[in-house]
């Protein structure tokens, strides 16, 4: 092989390891910026804060009580305010949150980005569910898919937990063309539902201690404290992060 040749092949072997090198680097910086968990005291919120993630938001139900939505938006604390909030519909076959209807259509009056989640019975008829689900919930584009809240067994085996909770999902997204969420915690996940249900995005539960939920399965949303305050509520409230951007949101949501 001529000199120039070897010579050529030479620098682009270098110039590949030296990317390689770079992509790596990167890479590891993500990871620890990922890892280096930092919560910060914020008291106007009256919680610590996991100030990793940019997109904060909270999830509500009658228990509440009347929300004053625009003022919930209208706060913010350094860079820190409410951009979205999972709103309780309906539980098991008959029953639906008294203030549903009016956090819904305030919430999107304010300008958040909203979610409707049903609290889910494995002992419960999973279609008929479905049903009551989508008698109360006019989702809409730039809403967020349809949560499963799924956080007792009732004294089911994992098996029944399991079909019973595929068939509520494999509904949902017949319906609206997007994968349902799945909110839980990771003892229930991984006891109950399992890998099978991977390919679900997932709110995971996971408050009182100052780390990151405990699991390789990737999740989308954070619930990392239930005794936040924020104005316009007078109760406290949960508070969530989402792990992405504005874009990612907004990408998330129903087209």
């Amino acid at each position: 092989m001529p000199k120039l040749r070897i010579k050529k092949s030479r620098r682009l072997i270098f110039a590949l390891l030296f990317l390689l090198c770079l992509t790596f680097g990167a890479w590891l910086w993500w990871r620890e910026r990922e890892e280096a968990l930092n919560f910060v005291r914020y008291e106007e919120f009256g919680i610590d804060m996991p100030v990793n993630y940019s997109i904060h938001g909270i999830d509500v139900s009658r228990f509440q009580k009347n929300i004053n939505w625009a003022a919930v938006e209208q706060m913010q604390v350094e860079r820190i305010h409410i951009s979205f909030a999972f709103i309780k519909a309906t539980e098991g076959i008959t029953r639906q949150d008294a203030l549903f209807k009016q956090n819904w259509q305030k919430a999107k009056k304010a300008g958040i980005v909203r979610g409707a989640y049903h609290f889910f019975y494995s002992t419960r008829d999973p279609l008929k569910q479905v049903i009551n689900f989508q008698n109360v919930v006019q989702l809409e584009a730039g809403d967020l898919p349809p949560v499963l809240d799924i956080e007792v067994h009732n004294n089911q085996p994992p098996a029944v937990i399991r079909s019973t909770a595929r068939i509520w999902l494999e509904e949902m997204e017949k319906a609206y063309g997007v994968k349902p969420i799945i909110y839980t915690n990771m003892h229930f996940y991984e006891t109950y539902l399992g890998e099978e249900f991977d390919r679900y995005p997932l709110w995971v539960a996971h408050y009182y201690q100052k780390e990151r939920p405990s699991t390789q399965r990737h999740w989308l949303f954070w619930q990392h404290s239930d005794i936040g305050r924020v104005n316009g509520i007078s109760t406290t409230v949960d508070f969530n992060v989402f792990r992405g951007d504005s874009l990612a949101l907004r990408k998330l949501c129903l087209p």
